[in-house]
């Protein structure tokens, strides 16, 4: 975490000009109101200058939430900013402090949001390809905020419900190279544990392909779990998750095939669906029957029938090659 310096004070007209450079002259605000404070981040507005480790920041919009079905709901702790001294857009992440249980199958793990392992990560993941960058600081109460480069770019979710109409076309002409993206992700996450690290938080809206680089980069690692017997536990449901949502194109879902009548659900039995979320289905090859054993043996992992979970990300690497090969 970097030094917090705050001996610099910018006045009205100084504020003003460099918004107006950025932004241009429509945009500047009558008065600014500066922060250097973020207790209250539902205190902290749009147009405002934030002020941390003697730089402005100038709010903007907040973030949107994508977790558990609540799109579109705003994030208001975590706001867009633009760097007043560079023009740079960034993400402004304030502290906001959360605690919720999660189980899976026998298995509750506590999870609360952490600013400070998000502060530790960033450090760790400095110059990664396949991780956001950024920094934190504290501002003048001593909060830790995260200062982090905006990714221009579509999140995986996103790009893979677009590829195809159909399912069976996805999987022959376009999932092979979406499993390759997911393997380098699988070992970037892989990366983390073996530095003692979680992310916490994975899931399709978590990964944004970054139109500068061409890498696709996780975001967000301010969630933490807990659990004495399994580190890497939460993280491998996750990837667990994301492997059959870009296996079936979506999560699929029993009222998914509810709806389109589907056949298979004369096959399907409380085995087959997902551990966490219940109404979704593990089992894939009783749907789609051309997703070959080896795949589909490694989604069962994470299904309410399975007795055996992965371990470590090495073990799912091990696996995801012995498709991969297959696949191409």
């Amino acid at each position: 975490m970097r030094k917090s310096v705050y001996e610099r004070v910018y006045g009205q007209n100084e504020l003003k000009e460099m918004i107006c450079r950025w932004q241009g002259a429509e945009h500047v605000p009558s008065r600014i109101r500066i922060i250097t404070d973020t207790s209250d981040f539902f205190h902290v507005d749009y147009d405002d200058a934030l002020i941390l480790n003697d730089r402005p920041y100038l709010m903007r919009n907040n973030e949107k939430e994508g977790r558990f079905g609540l799109n579109d709901e705003p994030k208001y702790w975590v706001r867009h900013a633009v760097d007043l001294l560079s023009g740079e857009i960034k993400v402004i992440k304030m502290v906001f402090h959360e605690k919720f249980k999660i189980r899976v199958g026998k298995i509750t793990f506590d999870c609360i949001r952490s600013p400070l392992k998000e502060a530790r990560i960033l450090g760790i993941v400095e110059g990664h390809p396949h991780f956001m960058q950024g920094f934190a600081v504290k501002d003048a109460a001593g909060n830790i905020i995260r200062i982090l480069d905006y990714i221009h770019g579509a999140k995986l979710s996103d790009k893979i419900h677009g590829m195809s109409p159909s399912h069976e076309d996805y999987f022959f002409h376009h999932f092979p190279s979406v499993l390759n993206v997911y393997i380098e992700m699988v070992k970037a996450i892989g990366f983390l544990h073996n530095r003692g690290e979680k992310h916490g938080d994975i899931r399709g809206d978590h990964l944004i392909l970054d139109n500068q680089t061409g890498n696709y980069r996780w975001i967000d690692f301010d969630f933490n779990y807990f659990h004495r017997e399994s580190f890497a536990g939460y993280d491998l449901f996750g990837l667990g998750n994301l492997l059959t949502y870009i296996t079936a194109q979506k999560y699929l879902t029993l009222q998914n095939l509810v709806e389109n009548d589907s056949p298979a659900l004369r096959h399907l039995t409380q085995n087959d669906l997902n551990v966490i979320f219940r109404n979704r289905v593990s089992n894939l090859q009783k749907v789609y029957p051309y997703i070959p054993d080896s795949l589909n043996l490694i989604l069962l992992h994470f299904s309410q029938g399975a007795h055996v979970f992965y371990e470590s990300a090495s073990e799912l690497l091990s696996d995801l090659m012995e498709v991969k090969n297959e696949l191409h």
